[in-house]
């Protein structure tokens, strides 16, 4: 009869599973389960280590990311200075370097080619197969420890895999941290809505993000890692760099696979040339071609300057960029209301394509560059899909060049626009715009707003391209003679539709406050704006100041909802609502008792029975309020398993923890 696991055996068996699907995801991107199957395995991991502390090591697969931010990055000396390449800029450069190389020795001048990751050089060290420390290139001679970041990295192994460590006790091993297209786009379009100021590149992005103190911010937008060296215990581990790739690839690095051992320079002549044309096929960003002699022994021999080594080159593709000039300037407005200035320009050819548009961002950015109408620019085209204005021409300014003004009027809608204090962008906050429209209807009907589950993309997008529904109440407007004629609307499906969104009538205030989509107001600020002024209509003529004397309800916040109701367009829209007998008034809340009044309690971890929205709907009825941080002011902190940060915060400053347990009999 087979025994049961003990909990030790069986954390240790799930760590194991959990490294080999990390590593099937984020290095081969060849998965073998499921994400709901993957998410399962390490939620099960999160439990049983909060059961057991005491057995939970760094080299965990929970461990990536942190859980308090941290405070500052100590500098730390390199085992060995971290030199930059030298740059080749032509063909001619890179026989110049066989050149050399044959001077040492004709008979082993053979290459590795490595496409250039335009990032961030990391030392990572290991000592016993597990990751100790990572630090950034910095100077060459010291960087900044950056571990607690460098762990939420996915494609980097926490522990090395097979039999990769055992015959050495320290191991550093070294590559390019960067930020993927897709996430350095998503990134900057996060920045520019939130009125921060844009990433110039990936690279400065993934800098910046490598430097975050907050890990769980790193985590988040996703870096990425390819290696390319490797020292064990001070040596190189293997006789030729190729066969380092092949190491380091057998150690569950990432390495990118496109690098290609080449007998002679005109393999690397040609490597590069291919390399040149093709590289917008990437789903990063490469700004060249590492060419590097494959013998370590030569490497040796070859040596290395003050600041370069001599068995390697970087060859430098030509700069993507183009000079043209701006015909206007336009301005976007996109799907959350943001206004955008765009220039349109003489068509130029650019990198492979036809340019005749470039983003400017926001009005701040046409300052800096001092850029008028009718200038001449020098455009470059990176990680954006449209591409940028990177420099003026003034010597090349037109005489009749002109001002560029932003306009005080949505472009779209004709809505006054606002530029909130401190922020870059100038906004439209007609919640009816037809440039957000279709946004809007998606908040509007989602499941913690109006809660209509049968309003998708496919649907919002027939309803407003044919001019159907033209704001948010006009989704009250629709009959089945309609809907059955819309493509994939059939009968019963257009009449559970119109059920929902009769249902969708009755629902509480706070979920009419927070699918208006007010920026800034989010599900918990609508339920606390609904208990307290208990009406929209009381809520649509509150002062800013009556607005900021509310629980939870800051300066910004209280600015938004204020200048959102002085908008006719919303104030009509309210109006629309009440007309289709959308419920507008808050339900009485029956307080069964004051047990809990004034006292502030603060939410973490998962509870046995309890979900949070009924422990915050017990708490609030019996007086209490939720905050979402501990502080001083705060009563209790209700715990769960997989308690985070707020628990450790909570510990600190003496808090009171109760467990829901404790808690329950407090509110019976």
């Amino acid at each position: 009869m087979a025994t049961k696991a003990s909990p030790k055996d069986t954390i240790r068996q799930l760590r194991d599973v959990i490294r080999h699907h990390e590593y099937r995801y984020y290095v081969l991107d060849d998965p073998e389960i499921s994400d709901a199957e993957f998410d399962r395995l390490l939620r099960e991991l999160k439990y049983l280590e909060s059961k057991h502390p005491e057995w939970i090591t760094p080299d965990s697969p929970t461990q990536r990311v942190g859980g308090k931010p941290a405070e500052g990055f100590a500098a730390v000396e390199h085992a060995s200075p971290m030199l930059s390449l030298d740059n080749a800029y032509s063909e001619a450069e890179l026989l110049d370097l066989d050149r050399r190389v044959r001077e040492f020795s004709a008979e082993d001048a053979t290459y590795v080619c490595e496409l250039k990751i335009d990032g961030l050089s990391l030392s990572l060290v290991y000592e016993d197969g597990v990751l100790v420390r990572g630090v950034t290139r910095g100077d060459g001679t010291r960087g900044e420890d950056v571990t607690v970041n460098v762990k939420t990295i996915r494609s980097l192994p926490l522990r090395l895999l097979n039999d990769a460590a055992q015959n050495h006790g320290q191991i550093e091993v070294r590559g390019e941290v960067f930020l993927p297209l897709a996430s350095f786009n998503a990134v900057n379009t996060e920045r520019e809505e939130n009125g921060e100021p844009r990433f110039a590149n990936p690279r400065n992005a993934a800098a910046g993000t490598l430097r975050t103190l907050n890990p769980e911010v790193v985590a988040s937008r996703k870096l990425d890692l390819f290696v390319y060296q490797c020292f064990a215990d001070g040596q190189i581990p293997c006789e030729r760099h190729s066969e380092t790739l092949h190491w380091l690839k057998r150690a569950g690095f990432k390495v990118n696979p496109h690098w290609r051992q080449c007998a002679s320079i005109d393999g690397v002549v040609a490597y590069c040339r291919a390399w040149g044309e093709q590289r917008d096929r990437l789903s990063y960003e490469i700004d060249g071609v590492v060419v590097k002699v494959d013998s370590i022994r030569l490497q040796q021999d070859m040596g290395a300057t003050s600041k370069f080594p001599r068995w390697a080159v970087a060859y430098k593709f030509a700069a993507r960029q183009a000079t043209t000039q701006v015909k206007n300037i336009l301005v976007q407005v996109g799907r959350t209301g943001a206004l955008t200035p765009v220039a349109e320009l003489e068509p130029v050819e650019l990198a492979g394509s036809t340019i005749s548009r470039a983003t400017l961002h926001n009005e701040d950015e046409i300052r800096r560059l001092g850029l008028k109408i009718l200038d001449w620019v020098l455009i470059e085209k990176g990680g954006d899909v449209i591409p940028k204005v990177v420099k003026v021409l003034e010597s090349r300014r037109e005489p009749d060049a002109q001002d560029f003004v932003m306009p005080g009027r949505c472009p779209v809608c004709d809505s006054q626009v606002y530029r909130p204090q401190g922020e870059a962008v100038w906004r439209c906050e007609n919640a009816s715009c037809p440039a957000k429209l279709k946004e809007s209807l998606l908040h509007f009907s989602a499941r913690k707003a109006m809660k209509i589950e049968g309003l998708g993309e496919a649907l919002v997008d027939q309803l407003v391209d044919r001019g159907l529904v033209k704001d948010p109440a006009d989704l009250y407007q629709l009959s089945l003679d309609t809907l059955v004629q819309l493509e994939r609307m059939g009968k019963k499906s257009s009449e559970n539709l119109l059920d929902q969104i009769k249902e969708s009538k009755s629902n509480d205030l706070s979920r009419v406050i927070f699918g208006l989509g007010i920026r800034h107001v989010g599900e918990r600020t609508a339920q606390i704006l609904a208990q307290h002024f208990g009406s929209i209509d009381a809520l649509s003529q509150a002062t800013q100041d009556a607005l900021e004397g509310v629980f939870e309800v800051g300066p910004v916040v209280a600015e938004s909802i204020y200048r959102f109701f002085l908008q006719p367009e919303n104030l009509a829209l309210v109006e629309k609502l009440r007309a289709a007998d959308v419920n507008l008034s808050a339900k009485a809340a029956a307080r069964r008792s004051s047990e809990l009044h004034g006292k502030q309690f603060v939410l973490t971890g998962k509870l046995p029975t309890l979900s949070r929205e009924q422990a915050t709907a017990l708490i609030e009825r019996h007086g209490g309020r939720v905050t979402a941080s501990v502080s001083q002011k705060t009563d209790f902190v209700l715990a769960g398993g997989e308690a985070g940060s707020k628990l450790d915060r909570a510990r600190s400053l003496g808090t009171v923890v109760i467990d829901e347990a404790e808690f329950l009999k407090m509110v019976q």
